[in-house]
């Protein structure tokens, strides 16, 4: 067994939560079941929770928010990107997902905005431009649904580019034990779909109207999910 850090920086809506559950529950139910050797331990950083010393687990998952890695007056977000810095010298191996994804970019000299073509929402198939031994099951492009108005816009020195989409061109990426993911494996269509009729108003009707369109399409969660088990498996070795 793995320990896994994972460092809760958002929580589902209470209103909410008979749906899947919160963000973190979502996420351990999909590595229990994908990748069942990972122990993930939670930390709540996002309810004041201390960032832990990166040293204390064997590696490390920064999830999606509702915040952006550029929100002012956010004092865990200050902390994670410092935690970032301080795990990236102590070669800890460190995965993000869509928030998580943008912060471990903007932590180590990448860049991050907004979409120049707003959200990203539902189901979106991501095309695999490098594949890499982790990677197995090996697939040509995967799907996942997304929920995000930010993107990595430009990589940190020495990061090479994994996954692209029509919407977000840096799907995923790898910089040596980091590796980043837009989309949102953990998430499930009813939660997505509840989450997108709460923003209809941000996102534009229009959008979340072709989003739900989306919902019935398969997704490859589980083969993402066996990815990021043989990604920490292969940077632990």
């Amino acid at each position: 067994m793995m320990r896994i850090g994972l460092l809760e920086s958002d929580h589902v809506a209470g209103h909410l939560h008979n749906v899947a559950g919160d963000y973190a529950d979502m996420l351990v139910r999909l590595l229990a079941e994908h990748a069942p050797d990972l122990e993930v331990v939670r930390h709540d950083v996002v309810a004041g929770e201390p960032v832990p010393d990166p040293s204390t687990a064997d590696g490390w998952i920064l999830p999606g928010s509702r915040y952006g890695v550029h929100d002012q007056g956010i004092p865990w977000i200050d902390e994670l990107v410092d935690f970032v810095r301080d795990a990236d010298a102590q070669d800890a191996p460190m995965v993000g997902i869509c928030f998580g994804h943008q912060l471990l970019a903007h932590a180590l000299g990448g860049e991050v905005r907004r979409a120049d073509h707003g959200w990203g929402v539902g189901v979106h198939e991501a095309t695999v431009v490098s594949a890499t031994d982790w990677m197995d099951p090996s697939l040509p492009s995967y799907r996942l649904l997304v929920s995000h108005q930010d993107q990595v816009v430009r990589l940190p020195e020495g990061a090479s580019l994994l996954a692209t989409s029509r919407h977000a061109p840096v799907a995923a990426y790898q910089r040596g034990r980091v590796v980043g993911f837009q989309g949102h494996p953990e998430f499930v269509a009813d939660y997505a779909d509840a989450l997108m009729a709460e923003r209809v108003e941000r996102i534009g009707a229009p959008v979340v109207e072709a989003a739900r369109a989306t919902l019935d399409t398969p997704t490859d969660h589980g083969a993402v999910a066996r990815w990021v088990g043989r990604f920490f498996h292969a940077s632990g070795d």
